[in-house]
């Protein structure tokens, strides 16, 4: 890692096979900095949304380094082996008490470093702790970030029985992007590979011998993307992307219409990188796209988006300026399936996913605008969130029909209409703790 100097704040909109397993790392052996809790203090119960209180297993945590065998570099134009960092979080009743909770290390876009406290457990025990197998989640995180910008949300599906696997998108981390000298030197390969990154990580944990192996089910799964994670996750569920000479040459910042042309044929792929007609994989079963990149650009083939019959969430602030928010609300309103929804936090911009800032990204604001919002707490947002995330998993993957209640809402939050006249709380949520939201949903077709 390296320290980036701070000198160019128009940066600022930035804001946004075959397998292979090596030794598992340890980032938790690195001294310094001393890790910080970013979740000190936690609403009473009964002020929590419902779905947000911690489950009922204790949680492992374990890091990864998987590969992709020869995937197309754009940076070398050769096929090179695709070097992927992941994180994973597990159920499990085997975390001894001598063991100390997981720290996770890593840095902020200037290359300043910083430690988080986690609840989870490193290397704890793999067990079969029900007799049923476990679904598995992607994280799939924006550009640039890291695997564990959304640790809340891994270890709150994993402490309700689920396998989650966040991984670190070679090319597009904090730790890979010069963000002041070079902030675009991973953009291409983040268009080329956020859903074949996606894809590979599900099949690697459903289809190979690995060390979660024994209690991950191999048939059901859900995605979660946030940003340019977002952005692959529509295409992983089958919203084939339609770039054109236009925008083909914005993001690669070529006027040589050859570059234009073979960059065309790159990118216009589906689901994991196959060509049209694209077979979506079966074994996604719920999606969540939080501040999904890409519709502001039109940049999804409509009449795939309408063939999508994926379970969609996608969450948004309506002050989105990153993503946009009319962007992403035509990504809502073209995407089929009658199990579609949509929530947004109003006078939220694009940071409604990561985890609070660390200290550290206090100094300078290249770093604190990664994560802050400036009319709503992180902390409230991440719960909220952990509320959704569940409710859309269980719903949709478990097939818990008595949490799909959880997901048929009224328009908004505020438990008053247009006239000002008292309505119900959502449900899941407590008298006068749910205000600045609204929700979406398709209607079922006759």
């Amino acid at each position: 890692m390296y320290k980036k100097t701070l000198s160019c704040a128009a940066l600022l909109w930035l804001s946004t096979s075959t397998f292979v397993v090596a030794d598992t790392l340890n980032p938790d052996s690195n001294a310094a900095p001393q890790p910080e809790q970013l979740y000190p203090t936690l609403l009473p119960k009964e002020a929590l949304p419902e779905l947000a209180q911690i489950g009922q297993y204790p949680v492992g945590v374990k890091t990864v380094q998987l590969v992709n065998k020869q995937q197309f570099n754009p940076s070398s134009q050769t096929l090179e082996d695709r070097k992927l960092t992941v994180e994973v979080w597990y159920p499990t009743n085997k975390t001894p008490t001598t063991t100390p909770k997981a720290v996770y290390r890593d840095e902020t876009r200037l290359g300043l470093p910083f430690a988080l406290q986690g609840n989870a457990t490193r290397e704890a025990e793999v067990v079969n702790l029900t007799g049923q197998p476990f679904p598995l989640v992607v994280l799939s995180h924006g550009y640039t970030g890291y695997r564990t910008i959304m640790f809340y949300l891994a270890e709150h599906l994993a402490s309700h029985g689920y396998v989650v696997a966040a991984l670190d998108h070679t090319d597009s981390t904090n730790a890979d992007v010069d963000m002041v000298n070079a902030p675009f030197s991973g953009f291409f390969s983040t268009l080329l590979n956020r859903s074949r990154d996606q894809q590979f990580t599900l099949d690697y944990f459903t289809s190979t011998d690995n060390f979660v192996s024994s209690i991950i089910d191999t048939q059901r799964a859900g995605l979660i993307g946030y940003s340019m994670g977002g952005y692959g996750a529509v295409n992983t569920v089958g919203g084939c992307y339609q770039f054109n000479q236009q925008t083909a040459a914005t993001f690669t910042g070529s006027k040589d219409v050859n570059v234009i042309n073979g960059a065309i044929a790159l990118l216009n792929t589906c689901a994991g990188g196959q060509s049209a007609p694209a077979k979506v994989d079966p074994k996604w079963k719920a999606m969540i796209a939080m501040a999904p990149w890409g519709g502001n650009y039109q940049l999804f083939n409509p009449e795939s988006l309408a063939k999508i019959t994926t379970p969609t969430l996608y969450i948004s602030g309506d002050l989105d300026d990153i993503s946009g928010y009319k962007g992403i609300q035509s990504l809502y309103q073209q995407t089929g399936g009658d199990s579609t929804y949509m929530l947004t936090y109003h006078n939220a911009r694009h940071n409604i996913a990561p985890h609070p800032a660390p200290h550290i990204a206090y100094q300078n604001e290249i770093d604190l605008g990664h994560y802050f919002e400036p009319a709503w707490n992180n902390t409230q947002i991440n719960t909220i969130n952990k509320h959704f995330a569940l409710a859309m998993m269980d719903c949709h993957i478990k097939n818990q029909q008595d949490k799909c209640e959880f997901l048929q809402l009224n328009g908004q939050s505020n438990e008053q209409d247009a006239q000002g006249n008292p309505t119900p709380a959502w449900k899941g949520f407590a008298h006068r703790y749910a205000t600045g939201m609204s929700w979406d949903m398709k209607k079922p077709k006759s």
